[in-house]
């Protein structure tokens, strides 16, 4: 019995590493560029052209805002989830009176 309750309960440390993952897009930015720049250089020595330099570092940017849009999805997903959950359901959004408080007197 003990047994199914711990596989239903979350791990003990997936708060620590879903904070780590939220810290870690910031230097996965700065790696995509890196190796970008990086490939950039392989291509430079390879070809001799200088401007193949700058197809690694366009590739770099793109896959540091790929990241970005990878972490925007995920934490859009959670925050989908968390407006579905029942315990929030009883809580009203502002209504927006067109009617003027000072109409009234």
């Amino acid at each position: 019995m003990q047994a199914m309750e711990n596989k239903n309960e979350e791990p003990k440390l997936k708060k620590v590493v879903d904070a780590a993952d939220g810290l870690s897009l910031g230097i996965s930015m700065v790696v995509a560029v890196l190796i970008g720049v990086a490939i950039g250089l392989g291509l430079k020595k390879v070809t001799g052209a200088t401007w193949t330099l700058w197809i690694g570092v366009f590739i770099g940017i793109g896959a540091a805002v790929l990241n970005v849009y990878k972490a925007y999805e995920k934490q859009k997903r959670s925050l989908d989830e968390l407006a579905h959950d029942p315990r929030y359901r009883n809580y009203r959004t502002p209504r927006t009176d067109d009617e003027d408080e000072d109409d009234k007197y």
